[in-house]
């Protein structure tokens, strides 16, 4: 069962950035695109487990930091001729507020 949690306002995530929720089954980093649309992903690359949240966001992907790694911010799946693939995880914008849908019960945001 998804349990939706409000994580802040919109605006508090920067536009081609992300924001690090820390849950009880790990960090989720939440990226906003340039049209202001917001997905969720584990914050782990499928390829060695680099940070996500910090890495480059351009349409609707994100490069990995380490390694250059590609992944769709939709699916979480890796670009070919890269393979792999990362959670995606349920989001909402409602009246500028951003909702992270989880499984986990507890949380814990990062600072």
């Amino acid at each position: 069962m998804t349990k939706w949690i409000e994580i802040g306002a919109l605006n508090d995530i920067p536009v081609l950035g992300s924001r690090v929720v820390r849950t009880a089954g790990g960090d989720i980093a939440v990226f906003r695109t340039s049209d202001d649309e917001v997905f969720a992903l584990d914050d782990r690359c499928p390829h060695k487990g680099g940070p996500l949240s910090q890495g480059i966001v351009h349409n609707k992907r994100v490069t990995c930091p380490l390694h250059n790694f590609v992944i769709e911010l939709r699916s979480g799946a890796a670009v070919a001729p890269d393979e792999g693939c990362t959670r995606a995880h349920p989001t909402k914008v409602e009246n500028g507020i951003v909702w992270l849908g989880i499984q986990a019960a507890a949380t814990v945001p990062a600072e």
